[in-house]
């Protein structure tokens, strides 16, 4: 047992600025005589820093910007790289592997070793790497840095070690694949063209060997010039001009024509018997126009020209469309099978595609069977064999970007039914008409983990949807979708504000909360809505209860202290319902929603059914705030939902609002601050006096406002602003001079229209009336960063969630307005006196005041339902520097307690007459674990500086931890690792940290991010089990773990690449065909390649650089046409059919011995008495 004791002598002031909380004195400064002092706490700690281990675990999604594609026909595993360096393997399902240059560099193309269990991958570095991928987590085993050239194109032949390299001055080099050297052997370009040829034939975009000879490499240049090189001759065989550019080739897989895609949009076929001039000429979306001239087509990228044994070829290409059709067309993939031609419309341009083909030889017929086509943002493959060419239900989990996610959820532990019955409900929403075959992309192997439990991953989206995935064992797989939208009517234009809308997202997915046992579930929205959610697995009709808040604090409309005195901010019940549009003193759209709920019974299918809709109104023609903070409590029947003006507490038993109160009456009349009114003039006159968010600090532009949204999330150009570490700075408020710099700290402003002839100067602009109606949330949550601006660039859509969404601030508005960050329903000591714990509201604020709020329910199901709930603030427990983050709490032997919540029971089920329908509450009372209840329990409080653990009722702090003064918290959560609890951060600096709970002990800080940018802040969420995601790009989500035991065990759990699979023979040509017809000498490359032959290159046109595996395990990845595993088991079968074989050859001999020696033996007896005469 280990014995931690804290008493208060000598703590300081827990209070920023030195100002106590009234309410807390025993807690900060030296304890009174009236004061408690607090017990001992026995809490044992089991936790210690070599439980704690940062490892990513896996990447889902669809791979960001992707740039190329690769696949091997053997091991049927496929390869994606990225722009910015990644590299995603996929195969069966289960096996995804995420590996990443550590340059950065764009991938242009990617090779594999064809059932050899190695990669080559050439980056727009001008570096190739060979990756080995016979291990779960791929690494490099060589590099070769070219210095003088461009790499421009790569080939490497089937059971070939060696690889042809294309460059930008036309030249081709030859690497060996074992010792990634260059061989001194290379094709120079002006030796390719013919001597009387001046122009230079541009960068080499093709090469490839012919399928009849692999000793004769075809290469293509950009301008039109194609050469087929003879390696051992040294010579030119021939040479194809032609008029227009050169996009791509394709080999008959006799090798004795191919066919040329240009960018004319023209397909051109060459026979090799004359190549004076192609054999055909085809514009396949080009028709004659009525002058004679061929109509302009867009140039066709790339083509594949597949052989069928039973049917005519397959010439599939991307592009080629005439000028005048793509205009209003999408980018296309036609299939031309005989005389019919499809024409595959795509969502999305096409990076590139590949035809699957059964055999891996060049030279036999391919018979296609499937064509995989990478899209910038999705990724589909065809199925060839259907002549309706229907596509294949994708495995892999990549439409997440499907709407750009704007916030996620992580929930570890879930009860064990969830999945299957959201899994059943959610099969009814998948789409029909895939094709009936099994995924192609099959190769791998992958097994479930021993350690797994229930894990499920919420994301929110732009449009409103809310996704729910199955991450269970480090795989993800759609469960369930949800789409909030449905609630309301859709704007129409010229409906008020609901017509300056249509341009925006007026459905986006702000925040969710979700209580897996009660199944309730809580989504709030961009246009400052709430929407409360209960589970049915049967069909209804019902009415969506909606109801109107009107919770607008106006600090601007103050003119004298005497005047906002009596101006207090609480909202009597009377103002819960709308106003008039005419009503005196408001604007037309005063005391209306931003959007309007259906007012109609609505038909929901099973799932989650919309049960009530809370909305906050527009003000004095101001927009209402968007919500910073929200909780929900089943067995309490209440929703809690905040923001910068103040708390909302809503009873959804009763569909009645239980409170609607500004933050500063929170505090009655213990108010900590003293907070000093000042005229509205003075404040429009303060232009250099900013109230900035925390992370503004990072940015060294003073002249522009940077708002983080979705689309700054999903743009394609992945220059999303990072932060300077050297300037993460992250003040804390100082309640001296007024300045807030915290993300949670800056207020929002309600501003009035500018008046014009005021000079502007660096002052933020304020919004006018014309302008679209909503405002970035103000809070973490939602990371907007507000700095000056001049008025033109606040109409700039593409960095912006919405062009008018963020309002000026200044430091009065700090001083007035405080938002509210969190929010925590639990059983906990209301007051001091309080001897047994109850329901209470713990509320945390951006100036980092915590303050309780205890509840009266009534027990009684019946008095729930009808008497009313009476609750209200009972001053502040204490305070902390920067904005509340967390709440939490432990019993007194550490257990973490959870909140109560109501068992689930299907609102739409049938009634059962002889058991009435009663709700059945789960309490996770402290008193409850503990023998005596006087020992209370303890409270878990975290902001963006530091973390304090109080003893309740006493309100004592135990422990003080300042956590960062340099930079600030964006993420903290209470989570249980290793059966136990720790309070895991991520700070706004990169760095990862766990503490021990209750002594807030350091366990673990680690430099995971050196540069965070805004996405990874908005989205990084800790769950238990010592895992943790975020949104690593606008299209993929990075899984973490910084648990050591899952670190170890992550080996198991991942994917197997490689897999020991025998070559398939080559096809037997028959006699006649490969007499005539077949290559009448073998090639040996490497006595044309080789040291001896063709001697070292130059050492300064390329680098060798090993990679950091042994020289054992390079002669493993890459020394053989199998392998290692493969070749012994092989030879092991090999040797077993040649013994056998060798038995029944011996048996065969001893049989036919013992039969002669029989037959001799009766000869002998037969002439034994004869005379010689007589033979």
């Amino acid at each position: 047992m280990k014995k931690f004791r804290k008493v208060l002598d000598g703590l300081s002031s827990s209070s920023p600025g030195g100002v106590a909380s009234p309410s807390c004195g025993s807690a900060a400064g030296t304890p009174t005589a009236h004061a408690p002092t607090p017990q001992d706490i026995h809490v044992q700690e089991t936790l210690v820093s070599e439980n704690f281990q940062i490892c990513k675990t896996v990447r889902h999604g669809f791979p960001y910007q992707p740039t190329c594609l690769a696949f091997d026909p053997v091991q049927k595993i496929l390869a994606i790289g990225s722009r910015t360096g990644g590299i995603r393997i996929l195969g069966r399902p289960g096996v995804d592997c995420y590996s990443q240059h550590e340059s950065g560099a764009a991938v242009l193309q990617l090779q594999f070793l064809i059932n050899e269990g190695a990669l080559v991958t050439a980056c727009a570095d001008d570096t190739l790497h060979l990756w080995n991928l016979r291990q779960r987590r791929p690494a490099i085993l060589h590099s070769l840095k070219f210095n003088r050239e461009r790499i421009t194109f790569c080939h490497l032949p089937f059971q070939s070690k060696w690889l042809y390299v294309g460059t930008e001055r036309g030249n081709t080099h030859i690497v060996n694949i074992e010792s990634f050297v260059l061989s001194g052997y290379v094709i120079m370009w002006n030796k390719a063209i013919e001597l009387a040829t001046k122009a230079h034939p541009g960068p080499v975009v093709h090469l490839s060997d012919s399928p009849k000879d692999e000793g004769k490499l075809l290469i293509g240049f950009e301008s039109g010039t194609v050469v087929q090189w003879d390696l051992r001759a040294k010579k030119v065989d021939f040479r194809i001009y032609y008029d227009e550019a050169i996009h791509s080739v394709s080999w008959h897989h006799e090798g004795k024509q191919f066919m040329c895609s240009h960018s004319d949009g023209s397909l051109t076929m060459w026979n090799l018997r004359n190549t004076a001039r192609p054999i055909q000429i085809t514009y396949p979306h080009g028709k004659i126009l009525k002058d004679g001239r061929k109509e302009s087509c867009k140039p066709i990228l790339k083509v594949e020209y597949k052989t069928s044994r039973n049917s005519e070829p397959y010439v599939i290409f991307s592009g080629g469309l005439s000028y005048d059709k793509s205009g209003g067309r999408r980018p296309t993939l036609t299939i031309m099978h005989g005389k019919a031609i499809t024409v595959l419309e795509m969502d999305h341009p096409i990076v590139e595609f590949l035809v699957l083909c059964d055999t891996p030889y060049s030279n036999e017929v391919q018979d296609p069977y499937a064509v995989v086509v990478l899209l910038e943002k999705d990724f589909i493959v065809v199925d060839l064999t259907q002549s309706n060419f229907p596509i294949f239900e994708n495995p892999y989990p990549m439409d997440i970007h499907e709407s750009p996610v704007t916030c996620t959820a992580y929930f570890a532990e879930c009860p064990p039914d969830i999945i299957p019955i959201l899994y059943s409900i959610g099969a009814k929403q998948k789409k029909t008409g895939y094709s009936h075959k099994e995924w192609p992309v099959s190769g791998g192997t992958w097994t479930l983990g021993s350690q797994t439990y229930p894990e499920i991953i919420v994301t929110g989206h732009a449009d409103g949807t809310v996704k729910f995935w199955d991450a269970s064992a480090i795989t993800l797989q759609m469960l369930y979708k949800l789409k909030t939208s449905k609630v309301f009517e859709k704007p129409k234009v010229g409906e008020g504000r609901m017509g300056e809308l249509v341009e925006e997202d007026p459905y986006a997915v702000q925040m969710v909360s979700w209580c897996p046992q009660s199944r309730l579930f809580c989504v709030v929205g961009i246009s400052a809505h709430v929407i409360l959610y209960r589970f049915s697995k049967h069909d209804a009709n019902t009415q969506i209860v909606s109801l109107e808040v009107r919770l607008q604090f106006d600090s601007e409309d103050v003119i004298s202290p005497s005047e906002a005195e009596n101006n207090p901010c609480f909202s009597d019940p009377s103002s819960h319902s709308p106003q008039p549009p005419g009503s005196p003193g408001s604007g037309t759209q005063d005391s209306l929603p931003c959007l309007k709920v259906k007012n109609r019974p609505v038909r929901m299918p099973p799932g989650y059914q919309a049960e009530l809709v809370v909305q906050l109104q527009w003000v004095d023609g101001e927009p209402p705030q968007q919500i910073t903070s929200l909780d929900i409590n089943s067995a309490y029947g209440l929703l809690a939902f905040g923001n910068c003006n103040g708390l909302t507490v809503v009873d959804f038993l009763q569909k009645t609002i239980l409170m609607c109160m500004g933050t500063l009456d929170l505090y009655g009349a213990a108010d900590p601050y003293q907070r000093l009114t000042r005229s509205p003039r003075k404040n429009r006159q303060s232009t250099s006096d900013f109230c900035m968010r925390g992370l503004s600090h990072f940015y060294s532009d003073s002249k522009k406002r940077i708002r983080t949204s979705y689309q700054s999330l999903t743009e394609l150009s992945d220059n999303q602003v990072s932060m300077d570490m050297e300037r993460s700075k992250s003040p804390t408020s100082d309640h001296v001079n007024g300045h807030c710099t915290s993300p949670t700290s800056q207020p929002c402003s309600v501003g009035k229209p500018r008046i014009t002839g005021v000079p502007e100067g660096p002052r933020l602009t304020r919004r006018g009336p014309g302008r679209p109606p909503f405002r970035k949330a103000q809070s973490a949550a939602c990371m907007e960063i507000s700095l000056p601006v001049s008025s033109h660039t606040e109409e700039s859509r593409e960095n912006s969630f919405s062009r008018s969404r963020s309002s000026s601030v200044s430091s009065i508005d700090r001083d007035t307005k405080e938002s509210v960050t969190t929010l925590q329903f639990g059983e906990s000591c209301g007051r001091k006196g309080d001897a047994l714990p109850t329901a209470c509201l713990w509320v945390g604020t951006s100036l980092g005041v915590v303050l309780l709020l205890p509840i009266s329910i009534p027990t009684e199901e019946e008095e729930r339902m009808e008497e009313p709930i009476t609750m209200g603030p009972s001053g502040t427990v204490l305070m902390l520097k920067g904005s509340v983050l967390r709440f939490a709490f432990l019993d007194c032997g550490g257990a973490l307690i959870q909140s109560p919540y109501e068992v689930w029971r299907d609102p739409n089920g049938p009634e059962d007459p002889d058991r009435p329908r009663r709700r059945k509450l789960v309490n996770f009372s402290p008193s409850s674990s503990q023998e005596a209840c006087s020992d209370g329990h303890l409270a878990i409080v975290c902001s963006e500086k530091q973390a304090k653990v109080i003893l309740m009722p006493t309100q004592a702090v135990l422990f003080t931890h300042n956590i960062t003064e340099s930079s600030f918290l964006l993420r903290a959560d209470v989570v249980s690792v290793c059966n136990s609890v720790c309070l895991a951060c991520f700070c706004a600096n990169g760095h990862i940290m766990t503490l021990s709970l209750p002594s807030l002990r350091p366990l673990m800080d680690i430099n995971y991010l050196p540069l965070t940018d805004l996405r990874i802040a908005r989205t990084f969420v800790f769950t238990n089990g010592g895992q943790a995601l975020y949104l690593s790009s606008p299209t993929e989500i990075q899984r973490l773990t910084y648990s050591q035991e899952m670190t170890d065990n992550l080996q198991d759990m991942l994917g197997e690449l490689f897999t020991p699979i025998e070559t398939p023979e080559a096809q037997n040509k028959g006699f006649l065909k490969g007499f005539f017809g077949g290559n009448a000498q073998t090639f040996d490359r490497e006595e044309l390649f080789g040291e001896a032959a063709a001697g070292k290159a130059s050492r300064s046109l390329a680098q060798h650089i090993p990679g950091p595996m042994g020289l054992e395990n390079m002669k493993t990845a890459a020394g053989g046409v199998v392998g290692d595993l493969a070749r012994a088991r092989i030879a092991l079968d090999q040797r077993g059919e040649r013994l056998g074989e060798l038995e029944e050859r011996t048996a065969l001999m001893m049989n036919s011995a013992e039969t002669f020696s029989t037959h001799a033996h009766q000869v002998m007896l037969k002439q034994k008495d004869k005379k010689w005469y007589q033979l």
